[in-house]
């Protein structure tokens, strides 16, 4: 039998793992840091940084192609290389995760392990046929994309996220089976790209949203692209290089749709299929997710998950606050203090622009506010009729008893940027009153959001 090694702390998972790897080694523990894959995780690798790479290029065309408004002659030709952007950004995300694998590993105490990880005990794994165990040891294994029970889906070359961020040959035609923000963000890009993009959503378009920012974004979104909703699927084919897929629309018509393009973006589920978590007696929830309390903590002592595998919030925002968060519960040698994660905000990079903080308006309702709310309309906005915005708006919700700030909502130009205002109003309680003895600066984009408190009523 293999001899055990010991270590202060294991972390599997190299993305938001590394806010709990990286300091516990700096602080001299002996740390392991497990990761089968690319370092730097799926924000990294996957998700945020190249997702945004291909994203940011796009808005930019889609504003030239619509500048003609704001008299500026000649760049509606705007166009995107699309093989050219999708390998600079491949080469640039790659060489940032050389770049993370040759840090961690001259990084003593830290010791950089290559390999996929499971539990043969409760605070043993396995990983390359070395046995470790450690009293701490953290999950930060991520998610993966969902794949669909549709049937015959399974046997075709379809894409999830992963491959469509580093496809270099654009679809002439492509179909996007689902309508959250993986979906809307990739689709606009290929969309913006040349190829003939239509999206194919089972309920709504960004159906969490507050319904009225959701209902923004689907009238501009739809100005621009093809979007079937309410749709049911039966099928999934693929034969000499075309997708097949049979679905019913929401009126129950039966339609037949062929594209040699076809992406999967219907969500994520986390990453645990190797993890053998029973072996260690960790439990999980109905969807799959490590059960965690208010520490992060797992049903057994002394193991840790979190970000996407333990499914509170699905950001890597969150998984570096929760990161940092049991970084100094571990090192602590006061009374452990509960996690409180305050106001926690998301936003989508598609066009329009979409951000959000706090409750949605039926959230807050069903929570048992009597709310009272104020909406402003970008276009209705000095900075919006300089920029000659036609589009957008900005919804605050407050509790009518108290006046304070419960949600904030926005879709439009710079969505994700002014909402954190607002998050700063919302981490520190304020009210109606509170905002309204700000002062915003004249002309700026925010002042949308002054107009939606100046307009609250009730």
């Amino acid at each position: 039998m293999n001899r055990v090694e010991t270590f202060d702390i294991i972390v599997i998972g190299s993305g938001g793992g590394v806010k709990v790897a990286l300091p516990c080694a700096a602080a001299g523990l002996k740390t392991a840091l497990i990761e089968r894959d690319a370092c730097g995780g799926t924000c990294l690798n996957r998700g945020c940084i190249p997702s945004k790479m291909l994203i940011y290029p796009c808005e930019q065309v889609v504003r030239m192609r619509r500048s003609a408004g704001l008299n500026i002659r000649g760049a509606q030709d705007a166009s995107v290389d699309f093989s050219a952007l999708v390998r600079r950004t491949s080469e640039t995300v790659d060489a940032m995760s050389a770049g993370l694998e040759k840090r961690f590993s001259n990084n003593p105490p830290l010791e950089l392990i290559k390999g996929s990880a499971g539990f043969v005990g409760n605070r043993t794994i396995c990983v390359n046929g070395r046995l470790l165990s450690a009293p701490q040891i953290i999950i930060a294994t991520g998610s993966r994309p969902m794949v669909p029970d549709i049937p015959g889906l399974a046997e075709t070359p379809f894409m999830t996220s992963r491959e469509a961020l580093r496809c270099e040959k654009l679809p002439r035609k492509l179909l996007v089976i689902g309508g959250g923000y993986i979906a809307v963000e990739l689709g606009f890009v290929y969309a913006t790209a040349g190829s003939d993009v239509t999206f194919l959503v089972r309920s709504r378009l960004l159906r969490k949203e507050d319904p009225e920012i959701a209902a923004e974004f689907s009238r501009e979104f739809t100005r621009h692209h093809n979007v079937l909703e309410g749709v049911d699927f039966l099928s999934v084919d693929h034969s000499s290089g075309v997708f097949t897929v049979e679905a019913l629309d929401a009126a129950g018509k039966q339609l037949s749709l062929k594209a040699d393009g076809l992406l999967v973006a219907a969500g994520v589920v986390p990453e645990t299929v190797d993890l053998a978590l029973d072996n260690a007696g960790i439990n999980t929830t109905e969807d799959g997710y490590i059960a965690v309390d208010d520490f992060m903590e797992t049903t057994v002592p002394g193991i840790y998950a979190i970000g996407d595998v333990a499914g509170k919030y699905l950001f890597r925002h969150t998984v570096n606050y929760e990161g940092e968060y049991l970084e100094r519960l571990l090192k602590a040698k006061a009374a452990r203090v509960p996690l409180d994660y305050g106001p926690v905000p998301h936003a989508v990079y598609s066009s329009p622009e979409v951000a959000g903080v706090g409750l949605t308006e039926p959230e807050a309702r069903a929570a048992g506010y009597d709310c009272i709310t104020g909406v402003a309309r970008y276009a209705e906005s000095n900075p919006g009729a300089a920029r000659g915005l036609e589009h957008g708006i900005c919804k605050l919700i407050f509790d009518r008893a108290s006046q304070r700030l419960l949600g904030a909502h926005i879709c439009g130009e710079e969505a994700a940027a002014i909402v954190h205002m607002l998050i700063v109003a919302m981490k520190n309680r304020a009210t109606l009153n509170d905002l309204r003895d700000i002062i915003v600066i004249h002309p700026a984009l925010p002042e949308v959001v002054r107009d939606a408190w100046r307009g609250v009523r009730g």
